[in-house]
């Protein structure tokens, strides 16, 4: 055993070397996913250092993965280790941090990917601001499921700004996403109404949707007949783009998730989401803890696997209809 505990680090735990990580060499398919060892690292002024448990897998995962990124990092040596949510026990505090949180604590993160250490980790650093407590009674692996895609529901609503009372559409309401636009739309006092396919209906339903139409590319019509002045807001989980447009009233607005915006017809506004604006936002992450606690939001767990698979992970990820998120554990 070694100590990693920096000398200017205000509390730490011993720790084994080396550090494991899940990452890639070369893109490609998920077989390029595989085991790597990296350096631990050390929690720095205003960081905490995390001892994974699980990760999420999402995505924005497979995307590096295969290459999406790989303009970004070609300046960058291997591995690249992908991953934007984690929880754990806190392992490190770093100088300079105010925290009601002890070393031992379990604890939840969104993680921006640096070049080689996201999520996929078995320790990670990530700035203080963005770590909350896992919420009482959920394990680390449902409490992975929450930062990343409950942040980016979370900033998709701030960003439409509706009152209570006014009405909020969502695709891809059975996703992750879309899941919980759903409930915290409801939690937020609006009138939702969901797609959702004949399968998954039942679950929207659960969820919290007031309305619930058939999933697809008719959707805006569906919308119309059930709301025929169109609502006021939209998230659009599903990324079905201009198909949506028609949904929305004159003068709403429309949250997209992938950054895609249109001519601005009828006033509508598109507002692009990015949940890397909401990685700091330590009160909405701790928000969405206290709405796990008090019911108003449910974590979805659709499988964990050992990290040392994810490559299955991933290939099941893609493969689709997934419901819930899908955990590495560390």
């Amino acid at each position: 055993m070694r100590s990693s505990t920096a000398g200017n680090m205000s509390q730490g735990l011993a720790v084994d070397p080396p550090m494991k990580a899940v990452g890639v060499t070369e893109f490609g398919g998920p077989e390029v996913l595989h085991l790597v060892d990296l350096p631990d690292p050390e929690a720095g002024p205003g960081e905490l250092r995390i001892r994974v448990h699980a990760a999420a897998v999402n995505p924005t995962d497979t995307g590096l993965r295969s290459g999406g990124r790989a303009e970004l990092l070609k300046d960058i040596p291997p591995p690249y280790v992908p991953g934007m949510d984690a929880a754990g026990v806190l392992e490190q505090i770093g100088e300079g941090v105010s925290t009601d949180l002890q070393v031992g604590d379990h604890v939840m993160a969104i993680v921006v990917p640096n070049a080689s250490h996201g999520a996929y980790s078995e320790r990670i650093v990530v700035p203080a601001e963005s770590v909350a407590r896992v919420p009482a009674g959920a394990t680390d692996v449902e409490a992975a499921t929450l930062p990343m895609n409950g942040l980016t529901a979370r900033q998709a609503l701030d960003l439409l700004g509706l009152v209570p009372g006014q009405t909020l559409a969502v695709t891809g309401a059975a996703g992750a996403v879309g899941g919980y636009a759903v409930q915290l739309g409801k939690a937020d006092n609006l009138v939702v109404i969901a797609d959702a396919s004949e399968r998954d209906e039942q679950l929207v339903k659960e969820l919290g949707a007031d309305i619930v139409v058939r999933r697809g590319s008719e959707f805006s019509e569906r919308v119309r007949q059930a709301i025929p002045q169109g609502v006021d807001g939209l998230v659009d989980g599903a990324l079905l783009n201009e198909l949506v447009i028609l949904a929305v009233r004159d003068g709403g607005r429309i949250a997209t998730v992938r950054g895609f915006k249109d001519d601005e017809e009828r006033g509508i506004t598109f507002h692009p989401v990015s949940v890397r604006n909401y990685a700091r936002e330590q009160s909405k992450l701790d928000r969405l803890r206290q709405q796990v606690e008090d019911g108003q939001v449910t974590l979805r767990v659709a499988r964990s696997i050992p990290a040392e698979r994810a490559a299955e992970a991933h290939r099941v990820l893609e493969a689709g209809g997934v419901r819930g998120r899908l955990v590495l554990e560390f």
